[in-house]
């Protein structure tokens, strides 16, 4: 399997809307939920919290990565977002994300 088999154009969201890490999140989330790539958005965003409690996945250079792996996915699939703003994300480097890339599995 290919990034690019992955990737799909409408679940992308070009202009992220939220201003807080939860938000951004829930933006993504929602996306996935709205494309049918997911069958259970709160089963989902708690498996993605559980792993952001470990350690943040704001990879830092403004990207983040949260990412998880739930029988909430229907198809494996990552979600591009941008933030033209910024969000603070508890990056590891301490700057704010402006690119996420979460991944569904």
């Amino acid at each position: 399997m290919r990034i690019t088999d992955l990737l799909s154009k409408e679940v992308m969201l070009m202009s992220l809307q939220a201003t807080t890490k939860e938000a951004a999140i829930d933006e993504m989330i929602a996306s996935l939920k709205s494309n049918g790539k997911i069958n259970d958005e709160v089963l989902f965003k708690e498996a993605i919290m559980n792993r952001e409690a470990q350690s943040s996945t704001g990879v830092g250079e403004g990207i983040a990565m949260p990412h998880a792996k739930t029988k909430a996915v229907n198809e494996p699939t990552v979600v591009f977002a941008k933030s033209e703003k910024g969000l603070d994300y508890d990056s590891l480097d301490g700057q704010p994300a402006h690119l996420f890339f979460m991944i569904a599995a």
